[in-house]
């Protein structure tokens, strides 16, 4: 899968890890911790896209600390990031002025928040990192890794990562260096949602034949900083309702954490049907709803991203291994959706494919099937964790926002009482970008102009983003027919990407006159999310990454 013809530099491990996230960075500790245990050696390197650890992690955050208790059981005498324990838990239901809160006692044990913690998962991982190198792990910042590299037989050999100089014509700069191999025994693949890498594993080996279509979300996140009387360390608010039209899944968070921090995010299901809905707008009038208003007003916003989120659950994990390595984390889909939590269930499934490899090295393998670890994982607490939850995300997306998750609460409740469902297992029918209706058939929707209090407009808030690439580098968002764009999406779907994109990456240009659309490509506003990779409706677009280093830097994100 890598370009043969091209000669390359290669280094030996005996575990490459793509991806410093909380799954990849716990697998290499993981494998840190046996070889001592063992009073032997193993060496691992991870590759990280981002300028630095932690630079493309995003997430809510609350923290189920249970994977954490594995990888460090004295973990609560270390410095960690985990410094606001949940104290107070709602959630509310808004209407377009008011809200209404649902008791806590309506909602199965598995759904409270007592026990987790409020925090920055970048800052986790960059913590994560302090102790993969402190045990001897290579861990390789700015490193974008391009592709995999197939020994003879087909078996992943390894990962080799994206040549650096390239200018934006395919032609190389002064300064130009081609990308190096990284081989390892076994290597696993922790890139987070829809990861290039993985995609093409996924295809190559038919890991999801059989198994659902994967579904995601698009989660948009803001850290507020508020005055000091309005803060309330430990407070979680969930809402679902409004701004959200009841057939379109969806919801928000606010987190309230360490010194005057305040978390905003919203959540919108990208299997939504109206080709007008914009996630990013739906975030910025949702935040003038009183619910949320009140704490905002008077704060500042000092940051600004997005990410997609997997949200199949358990019907939709592809099988685990193939040939040379293993899907760890998100690359495969582990988010438990009505917790919105993943964090614990990837730190998990990084130790059990640490585990499962380590044991294969042990015994002089490589290159062949982890076949232990997929099982490890339905063993653990991990699909535990996952089959109580099954039946939300599938009622929820055929029955909507209130039958929908009424049916699902009362799945969770017999799931966890009796230990089985009424429903048995029910499955997601179509992938997201088969779900949008013609926009002769949508409903047009018109969203609020920002006021640059509580709202802001695209461009201001991916400048929070830190997000920043090199402009004269190929394009990294592939169109498959550039044609498509201008004569199939915009007559059908007035090209949704205009909307979807929550970084005004996508744009519809036109002559003075109004005439002659140009569909234009902002990639170097790319805040690496996956959107469009997964929600355009003819799967046109194909996200490659960039040069290493490039894209956001979020801090305490």
């Amino acid at each position: 899968m890598s370009e043969a013809e091209v000669e390359r530099e290669s280094m030996e491990y005996d575990v490459v890890i793509v991806g410093a996230g909380p799954a990849g960075l716990s697998a290499a500790i993981r494998l840190k911790q046996l070889a001592e245990e063992a009073g032997s050696e193993i060496s691992v390197a991870v590759l990280e896209k981002g300028a630095e650890v932690g630079a493309h992690i995003l997430s809510g955050a609350v923290i189920d600390p249970k994977g954490l208790d594995e990888l460090f059981p004295k973990w609560q005498e270390m410095d960690t990031p985990l410094k606001t324990p949940v104290k107070k838990d709602k959630f509310l239901f808004l209407g377009p002025a008011g809200s209404i809160r649902f008791p806590n006692f309506l909602f199965p044990p598995l759904m409270s928040n007592h026990g987790m913690y409020i925090a920055s998962l970048g800052n986790i991982c960059r913590w994560l990192n302090d102790q993969a190198e402190a045990m001897g792990v290579e861990v390789y910042p700015s490193i974008a890794v391009a592709d995999v590299v197939l020994n003879d037989d087909g078996s992943v050999k390894g990962v080799v990562t994206g040549d650096l100089g390239v200018a934006r014509d395919g032609s190389q700069k002064g300064g130009y260096t081609p990308g190096m191999e990284l081989h390892g025994k076994y290597t696993l693949i922790g890139e987070g949602v829809r990861g290039s890498v993985a995609k093409k594993l996924i295809e190559k080996f038919e890991l999801s034949k059989g198994r659902d279509p994967q579904k995601f979300g698009i989660g948009l996140k803001e850290l507020w900083e508020i005055d000091p009387a309005k803060h309330d360390p430990g407070l979680v608010v969930h809402t679902m309702g409004w701004p959200l039209s009841g057939g379109t899944g969806g919801g928000s968070f606010m987190y309230h954490f360490e010194e005057n921090l305040v978390s905003v995010g919203f959540v919108v299901h990208l299997n939504y049907t109206n080709p007008n809905i914009s996630p990013f707008d739906e975030l910025q009038r949702h935040k003038h709803h009183p619910a949320l208003s009140h704490y905002l007003e008077g704060g500042k916003r000092i940051s600004y991203g997005a990410r997609a989120i997997t949200e199949g659950g358990l019907q939709s994990i592809p099988k685990l291994a193939f040939p040379g390595g293993a899907l760890i984390g998100c690359s495969a889909g582990f988010v438990n959706v009505p917790r919105i939590k993943g964090t614990h269930n990837a730190m998990k499934t990084g130790m059990l494919a640490a585990e499962s490899a380590f044991e294969a090295i042990a015994n002089g393998r490589a290159h062949d099937g982890l076949e232990s670890y997929e099982p490890a994982v339905n063993a653990s607490w991990v699909h535990k964790d996952l089959f109580r939850v099954r039946n939300v995300k599938p009622l929820w997306s055929k029955f909507g926002n209130i039958l929908g998750l009424a049916l699902g609460g009362l799945d969770m409740w017999t799931n966890y009482l009796l230990g089985f469902s009424f429903f048995g297992t029910r499955h997601h029918s179509k992938p997201d970008h088969a779900t949008l209706k013609r926009k002769v058939d949508a409903k047009p929707i018109d969203y609020p102009k920002p006021d640059g209090k509580l709202s802001f407009d695209k461009l201001s808030s991916v400048f929070l983003s830190n997000t920043n690439h090199e402009e004269d580098q190929p394009v990294h968002l592939v169109l498959k027919d550039a044609s498509v764009p201008i004569e199939h999406n915009l007559p059908t779907f007035d090209e949704p990407a205009q909307r979807y994109c929550p970084a005004g990456v996508y744009e519809i240009v036109r002559d003075d006159d109004g005439g002659n659309p140009k569909f234009v490509i902002n990639a170097q506003n790319c805040v690496h999310c996956k959107t469009c990779d997964i929600k355009d409706p003819t799967q046109n677009i194909n996200w490659t990454v960039p040069e290493g280093g490039g894209g956001p830097v979020y801090p305490n994100m």
